[in-house]
């Protein structure tokens, strides 16, 4: 028996005989608290009992009457003390219940882990876990796949490995998108598209807020859909394009951008026996190697080059062009072929071998199977883009032709100048015309009609009203007469009522216009320094409306000089303009235009004019210039005048319509008998001594510095003009210089004033000396329609 059981018993007797004595609460308060004792010490529930009956019997007397109240008493005490046992041994049973049903729940929750896990691994799509930080605590084997971050790493903190510094932020989780498409970069370095699902959880243990989420590699979607949009791109790029030059203008921009090149070349052959058109979008490389070898190549900008002129690509990049141009359609070529990295790519454009492409990217890359597949998308749209320019090219050629053969002369007499400007491109026609026929009397014939409609269908009924109207003005009709049988004929043609046509008859010689209008804008005259005016007589109703009894004419002087201006209502009707406004611009722009060439002076008008979007109708004028007055000068024989001379001289053949070049040679031959007349009429003449001397050169009229003539002598010039020709005399009062027999390095102003006009008199047997110089004005060579629009275009990169 341990120390411990032996003073149990004896607290255990003590407290017994004590409660049996005096049963009372507080006794058995104390047997409770002895059963914990017992509890706490270990002792026996068996040793408990064998004390508790020992003390009972020691404490009953034989046939003692109290035996039977004595048991009840000492049992409960008994009881008490074993319930703080009893409560101890029902705890641990149902401990050991919970233990085994936790235990139970536990092996259930590790089977239940190893079916999630498994169900995890399992899942094509990577799985990932995220703490309420976007710290990525847990991930999937699909997951290590798309991204090249397995669960070997993990945690992975914000910013993730994978994330891309330039490209788009991440969505904040469970906020701003549960959904998202992001770029990211592999371990490998590839760009990997994928699609992110997230959801938000609340774990139960702690109330944390974790997210879990799926990725999904949609690379080849996003690959797809930019490919559709860069098509898309490409295609709305040139889809306003009408010609080879505009399609490539902005096709080749959006290319190179798309793709990633640096530099885009395309080299079209017009025709087997000429060199290539070179066109470059880019160019900074290019440039370097310029630097480099010394070559003319453009830089900075989106240029049309002709390598005849100016190769814009070195040897190997020729040959390179030369030989895509002769594979077949829609076939690519890495540059250089078979390495795992190339500099760019080769093809050829359209089908009919006369254009190749050249796409050179910044640095070499490796080009993978959805390059190819864009790379071919966009060369198959830009090669049909071309192609459909080329048919366009084609039906403007036809139209220009048939233009050609209907609209007014390609030859006009001096002093005229026509414009047509269509609204209909790219056809460049339509039912507007104009007609300047001279006649056997001298007299020169105007018409300018305009047809209801547009296209070639108001061409047709142009056609046949302006061969009429040719006809008619050949037969000698005047204006009057000429609308009045222009009337019958338009009954007859389908589409040609309303026509409205002005008709007129010059006679530069008098200096008068007779005109007729049937229902067409009044012309405007303007006088030399005035404003125009309008011409309003002769009106009538348009062709084929209305039996007309007869039709009016009215006639008008035209002052030396004064600017005829006829045109249709294409230029001066636009949406939200008062018609009489564009009167006025009309008239205030020949106001400042009597110096200026009579196309300067169509051009002047139609910019004044020209709408921003262009003209909503055909626009048909001719302009004419009547013969100024003679130009008189008498001026001192001193070379200080010579400049004012020539600004004077020609300012008037400006005036007088005489073009550019001639009149250049007119100056530069009246330059040269001044300065003769200058020089050598008044050389015998005393010089003031006081006074710096110098002369002018005879070939040049460049101060020399040797002598200055004296302010006795004067030189006169006269210029005058007719119809056909332009006449420039040259007098003084001096003496004749003959001719050196060996002229030297001088002399020869004879001989430049002969090269420079087509008759040259010089008369010197009377006092002084008259140098007469005569030119023939040449027919006026005028095109019928703009030029095709972008031939020149230069675009910004």
């Amino acid at each position: 028996m341990t120390a411990a059981l032996a003073a149990f018993r004896d607290a255990y007797a003590d407290a017994l005989r004590r409660h049996l004595d005096s049963p009372t609460q507080a006794g058995l308060a104390e047997g409770y608290d002895l059963g914990r004792r017992a509890l706490v010490e270990g002792i026996s529930l068996l040793d408990l009992t064998e004390n508790h009956f020992r003390v009972v019997q020691a404490a009953q007397q034989p046939a003692d009457d109290q035996d039977a109240k004595l048991a009840e008493t000492a049992l409960e005490f008994l009881l008490q003390t074993l319930a703080a046992l009893d409560i101890a041994t029902r705890g641990f049973l149902d401990g050991n219940r919970r233990y085994e049903q936790q235990r139970s729940r536990a092996d259930d929750l590790a089977g239940r882990d190893a079916f999630r896990t498994a169900l995890v691994e399992s899942l094509q799509d990577g799985f990932f876990v995220a703490d309420a930080h976007g710290t990525i605590v847990e991930v999937n084997s699909a997951f290590g796949a798309l991204t090249g971050y397995g669960a070997a790493d993990i945690p992975y903190p914000l910013p993730h490995p994978w994330s891309m510094p330039e490209g788009p932020r991440y969505p904040d989780l469970g906020t701003e998108a549960q959904r998202f498409v992001i770029p990211i970069q592999h371990r490998d370095g590839r760009i990997v598209w994928l699609a992110v699902s997230t959801s938000a959880l609340i774990k139960p243990e702690n109330n944390e807020q974790i997210f879990v989420g799926t990725i999904r590699d949609v690379t080849a979607e996003h690959d797809a859909q930019a490919r559709d949009q860069a098509a898309s791109r490409l295609a709305t790029a040139v889809g306003a394009a009408t010609s080879v030059v505009e399609v490539l203008a902005v096709g080749l921009d959006e290319l190179r951008r798309t793709v990633g090149a640096e530099t885009a070349v395309v080299s079209v052959w017009p025709s087997r026996n000429t060199g290539p058109e070179v066109y470059v979008s880019g160019g900074a490389r290019l440039a370097e190697r310029s630097a480099n070898t010394g070559e003319n190549l453009p830089v900075g900008e989106t240029t049309r080059q002709s390598t005849p002129d100016a190769p814009a690509l070195d040897a190997r990049a020729r040959a390179l062009l030369e030989r895509a141009r002769r594979r077949p359609g829609r076939s690519l070529i890495a540059i250089p072929e078979g390495t795992d990295s190339s500099e760019g790519i080769v093809a050829p454009l359209g089908e009919t071998g006369d254009a190749a492409l050249w796409l050179r990217f910044a640095a070499p890359r490796a080009i993978s199977a959805a390059d190819w597949t864009l790379f071919s998308l966009l060369i198959g749209h830009l090669s049909l883009a071309v192609q459909r320019a080329r048919n366009f090219d084609q039906a403007r050629s036809t139209s220009l032709t048939l233009q050609r053969a209907m609209l007014g002369p390609i030859e006009l007499p001096p002093r005229f100048s026509v414009h047509y400007e269509p609204a209909l491109p790219p056809l460049e026609i339509g039912g507007d015309w104009y007609d300047v026929v001279p006649l056997r009397d001298g007299t020169i014939g105007i018409v300018v009609g305009d047809c209801v409609g547009r296209g070639l269908s108001a061409a047709v009924v142009m056609g046949q009203l302006r061969t009429a109207a040719q006809t008619l003005l050949l037969g000698g009709a005047g204006p009057a007469q000429l609308l009045a049988e222009l009337d019958k004929v338009a009954v007859r043609i389908p589409g040609a009522m309303c026509t409205t046509v002005c008709a007129a008859v010059l006679d530069p010689v008098r200096g008068l216009v007779r005109y007729s209008s049937a229902g067409h804008m009044p012309p405007i005259l303007a006088d030399v320094g005035q404003p125009g005016r309008l011409l309003e007589g002769g009106r009538s109703v348009p062709l084929a409306t209305f039996e007309v009894p007869r039709r009016p004419e009215a006639t008008t002087a035209l002052t030396p000089g004064s600017t005829l201006v006829l045109f249709t209502d294409g230029l001066v009707e636009q949406r939200g303009v008062d018609i009489d406004d564009s009167f006025a611009k009309i008239c205030a722009v020949l106001e400042d235009t009597p110096g200026r060439l009579p196309r300067e002076v169509a051009d002047a008008v139609l910019s004044r004019l020209r709408p921003a979007a262009g003209y909503d109708d055909d626009v048909a004028m001719v302009v004419y210039r009547q013969p100024p007055a003679p130009l008189r000068l008498d001026v001192p024989a001193n070379p200080d005048q010579l400049s004012a001379m020539r600004r004077s001289l020609k300012a008037w053949l400006a005036a007088a319509a005489v073009p550019h070049d001639l009149a250049s040679d007119l100056i530069a031959a009246a330059n040269e008998a001044c300065s003769n007349s200058i020089e050598h009429a008044y050389r015998n003449g005393a010089l003031p001594a006081s006074r710096p001397v110098r002369s002018t050169d005879v070939s040049m009229g460049r101060a020399t510095g040797s002598t200055e003539l004296p302010d006795a002598g004067r030189v006169q010039l006269t210029a005058e003009c007719d119809t056909q020709t332009v006449a420039i005399l040259v007098t003084d009062t001096g003496t004749w210089k003959p001719r050196s027999a060996d002229p030297g390095y001088r002399g020869r102003g004879i001989d430049m004033m002969r090269a420079l006009t087509e008759e040259l008199e010089i008369d010197h047997t009377g006092p002084g000396t008259r140098v007469r110089m005569s030119v023939t004005l040449p027919a006026i060579k005028s095109p019928v329609a703009n030029p095709l629009r972008g031939t020149q275009r230069r675009i910004s990169s």
